[in-house]
């Protein structure tokens, strides 16, 4: 007798962020067309897994799609990719602003370095402050700090608090047990955890 499964294994970060997306307003789905793309109708499309680095995970990538989001406010939501242009260099300084405020929320649930992005902005992200938001030499910190304004109203409140604090419960679990492969040749994000 053939054994059939009755469920399937979805990762526990996939599953906070999916469910954050949704409770947002985003139905989102993996592509390998893609790197991150919105429609402006409510669809996030984030890279199939084989199409990512190896320091990607679904929730940092989800994250800072909310957090282009939350910079760009609420008619942002309704034009393709926020209304950025990521093939040129005109939204650079919204680039950054989505950077700091990612660092922002993070940082307050240890988990900056966890979900950092992995983009060519990497670096300009590892120079911020240890408060991003309170750099005003940077335009991009204005920007910055009207996402943090909305973080705190809907369609974001209270899901995007509850994702960062689920998140570093798991983490917290995981680098608590020394969840890391062996075998494996690097060593595991848990590790960049902030207690």
């Amino acid at each position: 007798m053939e054994r059939e499964p009755q469920h399937i294994y979805l990762d526990p970060l996939d599953a906070v962020w999916l469910t954050v997306a949704k409770r947002i307003g985003f139905r989102v789905e993996r592509s390998t067309e893609v790197y991150a793309s919105t429609d402006g109708a409510g669809l996030m499309l984030i890279g199939h897994p084989s199409t990512l680095d190896p320091d990607d995970c679904l929730a940092q990538m989800i994250l800072h799609e909310l957090c282009h989001s939350l910079v760009e406010g609420p008619e942002g939501l309704e034009a393709v990719d926020f209304g950025l242009d990521n093939e040129s260099e005109r939204d650079v300084q919204r680039e950054h602003a989505c950077l700091r405020l990612q660092a922002w929320l993070t940082g307050r649930h240890g988990l900056r370095r966890v979900l950092a992005p992995t983009t060519d902005f990497r670096s300009y992200y590892d120079r911020l402050p240890p408060d991003p938001l309170a750099d005003e030499t940077d335009p991009a910190t204005g920007l910055a700090l009207a996402g943090a304004a909305r973080s705190e109203r809907p369609p974001w409140a209270p899901h995007l608090l509850q994702g960062l604090e689920a998140t570093a419960k798991i983490i917290r679990a995981a680098s608590e047990l020394g969840a890391e492969d062996p075998s494996a040749p690097h060593v595991p994000i848990w590790s960049e955890f902030k207690r």
